[in-house]
């Protein structure tokens, strides 16, 4: 049995990824997996230390650095898992030692291209950007294998970081098909119900929340009905006053309340301003939802416009209007659309092929470094 290291960390939708690896990993009886979450926020020496605790970069690189050398006093592990590279920084050395895939859902140039939707600047091509940038490429070049979700990462770190295409390998994160399959509910209703509008992003704002909100405001109460899923508490005040909308800030990822909210949707809505592959999406693709979502980050990889979903512009609510009446009066459209969603996720982001694949990859670099 290979013992093998995964670093995880644990902000925004990587705790989903984390989650769903997980279970994957219990069905293998050929690894003894050794789990170190990184936590955003923990009452650490890290969070106490002035630049440290305000840059998430070297807080969980450091702290996975902690992780890891602690499990290693505990005992040796044939491989390592480190997702994202942001916990790899701190750890080149025992990269060095230990066989070690890194993986990322988007560099950090891609990164930038999506900066400000997440509150943060773009690299400014000073003296830190470039030993940033070096930083990382160290990290990258010293690794075993390099796993990322999506082309758009791959062709990054080939065009940006000059790795070879042959040490990286594209796998995406997965979701339990079966678990989110459903028969979707636009099949069962009559012309005169209300269309349910499904939306799901914890950080509210980033993924369009505010530009939903005030989209159904303007045109959509009437025929219409909304379902907000989020952590952020300020959807329920951007909310106020709808008819027909329904804020849920209490759920967790996987949970059966969530898929019972996609078995009941009719829609999924995502216009989200800055992403990179969100797991949210390929939740709605098992479901059977068509999406309206943007073209930002690595989306064009889960929605091809006109097939499972329509792709608006960011920042447009009248765009998501238009695409929401478009398929509100083409029920046809929208079983055909279902249909295609569910393929794609039974082909490209199901859980049991993808981390079966990953699992795979860990263990014949385990098995590589052995020999």
């Amino acid at each position: 049995m290979l013992r093998l290291g995964f670093v995880m960390e644990q902000t925004l939708g990587h705790v989903t990824h984390h989650q769903n690896l997980a279970r994957w990993v219990a069905k293998r009886a050929d690894i003894d997996p050794h789990w170190m979450p990184i936590a955003a926020d923990s009452a650490d020496l890290w969070q106490k230390m002035p630049v440290v605790r305000g840059n998430w970069s070297l807080k969980a690189s450091l702290r996975a650095r902690d992780a890891v050398s602690r499990t290693l006093a505990a005992c040796p592990l044939d491989a390592l898992f480190f997702h994202t590279q942001t916990t790899a920084l701190f750890s080149i050395g025992t990269m060095r030692r230990v066989p070690s895939i890194v993986s990322l859902d988007a560099t950090p140039l891609n990164y930038d291209a999506v900066a400000n939707a997440y509150g943060d600047r773009a690299d400014n091509g000073g003296w830190l950007s470039r030993r940033k940038y070096e930083w990382n490429r160290a990290s990258f070049r010293v690794a075993a294998h390099l796993v990322t979700w999506c082309r758009w990462a791959k062709e990054s770190l080939v065009a940006d970081y000059d790795i070879s295409p042959s040490r990286v390998t594209v796998i995406p994160p997965g979701v339990d098909v079966a678990a989110w399959s459903q028969t979707g509910a636009s099949e069962q209703r009559t012309e005169s119900d209300n269309l349910r509008l499904l939306f799901v992003g914890g950080d509210f704002e980033r993924k369009g929340g505010n530009l939903l909100v005030q989209a159904f405001r303007a045109a959509l109460q009437d025929g219409c009905e909304l379902d907000v899923v989020t952590r952020d508490s300020s959807a329920v005040t951007a909310c106020s006053g709808l008819r027909g909308v329904r804020v849920h800030t209490g759920m967790t990822p996987n949970c059966d309340a969530l898929k019972g909210l996609y078995r009941k949707a009719d829609l999924f809505i995502f216009p989200t301003l800055g992403d990179c592959l969100p797991i949210a999406v390929m939740e709605a693709m098992a479901a059977g939802l068509p999406v309206v979502t943007t073209g930002v980050g690595a989306l064009g990889e889960e929605v091809e416009h006109g097939v499972n979903g329509l792709v608006v512009p960011p920042n447009d609510p009248d765009a998501i209007v238009d695409a929401v009446r478009e398929l509100r009066n083409s029920p046809d459209t929208r079983l055909a659309m279902s249909g295609a969603g569910k393929h794609m996720a039974e082909t490209c982001f199901n859980a049991r092929t993808n981390y079966t694949a990953l699992l795979d990859l860990m263990v014949s670099v385990a098995d590589a470094a052995r020999r």
